[in-house]
């Protein structure tokens, strides 16, 4: 039997240049801590691997903090060993990193930066494809089809790309055959590049990131823990917590009279998981005036307890007469632009995100009016 641990998509170093305050920094943090958290997996399952199936690295020139830093906790977990192999984001064209990395090794870190079978414990023999440029152009796993290994020997393959569709920048020539674990007798195929956790059949998985980075993958961050018998047997492969943040999508429908304040408190995580979370609310439906500013006002209230929340109010449609303009103004330049903002509210030459941004501006000055006047 061998057993191991298959991670990938760490992205050490990630800016996070989109998040103001103190958010950048916790992100960049909960990257690094995802060292400790692999290694501490290893260690209760019994691990001595931990295969890395590129990006570990979120750029060709990591700061040398990031990349030292990273070194020094790997080698802190001996006899665990690490096998990092060159992502897209962390290719090979990256030399001067990659000369950088293999004078700054320890002795626990492997850099799987050639197409060359690597033996590890249990008669096992892992097959590498790094990526040589960010955009290779070509299946870069198909090597491994006529890669010579001993007889009986477990084959497992790492790789980093995309099968089919699945890639967060995919390109045709870039597409790693679907059935290579098949057509090169591989007992498992460790992927990276997809940042969701996805079996593409029972011997061929992506981990997915270990911490989620956007909203688009919505599953708590993973790392895989397989196991595999003998050579042609079936892998067991379980997922293990990884991820320190959440990033989850909220979406809030509204009917004209509909309590909306209710329906966001209703979507919510319990107080203790929103710190956190990075939450964005889609709100669509129709909501009258007073509704709408009690759905911003409910907003601003929770927002703080957030890593960060964020409103999307283009799909909600504001529902207005001449009463709800009267309680702004009955006269002057705040009633003439609150009936500018109604006529472009509603005006259909207009585009979709136009016409939410004048609703949310209408909405908003129709708030300021009855803090005025309170």
């Amino acid at each position: 039997m061998t057993r191991f641990l298959h991670s990938s998509d760490l992205h050490l170093g990630k800016r996070f240049g989109n998040f103001a305050g103190d958010l950048p920094s916790r992100l960049r943090e909960a990257r690094h801590a995802v060292l400790g958290t692999l290694a501490r997996h290893a260690r209760e399952n019994g691990v001595d691997t931990i295969l890395l199936a590129g990006d570990t690295f979120d750029t060709e020139t990591p700061a040398a903090d990031v990349r030292r830093q990273a070194l020094t906790e790997m080698a802190h977990h001996v006899p665990i060993r690490w096998v990092i192999l060159p992502g897209n984001h962390d290719s090979l064209q990256a030399t001067e990193l990659w000369a950088q990395l293999a004078r700054e090794v320890p002795a626990n870190v492997v850099l799987a930066t050639t197409a060359h079978p690597i033996p590890l414990a249990d008669g096992a023999v892992l097959l590498p494809a790094p990526c040589t440029f960010r955009r290779p152009g070509k299946d870069l796993s198909d090597w491994m089809d006529s890669a010579p290994t001993p007889e009986g020997a477990i084959r497992i393959g790492l790789a980093h790309g995309a099968i089919q569709s699945f890639s967060e920048e995919a390109l045709s020539d870039d597409v790693i055959a679907p059935d290579r674990a098949r057509r090169a007798g591989l007992d498992y195929l460790a992927l990276g590049d997809w940042h969701g956790a996805m079996a593409v059949d029972p011997r061929t998985h992506y981990s997915g990131a270990p911490e989620q980075d956007q909203f688009k993958h919505e599953r708590p961050g993973t790392a895989l823990l397989v196991d595999i018998a003998a050579a042609g047997a079936v892998p067991t492969v379980s997922p293990l917590p990884t991820g320190t943040f959440t990033w989850r999508t909220f979406d809030l429908h509204l009917l004209a009279g509909d309590d909306p304040e209710a329906g966001l408190a209703a979507l919510l995580p319990d107080m203790r998981d929103r710190r956190q979370t990075l939450a964005r609310i889609r709100v669509d439906g129709r909501a009258r005036l007073v509704a709408r500013t009690a759905l911003l006002s409910a907003y601003g209230q929770v927002a703080p307890d957030f890593a960060w929340l964020d409103l999307d109010e283009v799909g909600l449609a504001t529902e207005c007469d001449v009463d709800d303009l009267d309680q702004i103004d009955r006269a002057g330049a705040l009633r003439e632009a609150a009936d500018m903002l109604l006529a472009e509210s509603t005006d259909t030459a207009q585009s979709a995100e136009a016409r939410a941004v004048a609703s949310a501006a209408l909405s908003r000055l129709y708030d300021y009016a009855q803090r005025v006047t309170s």
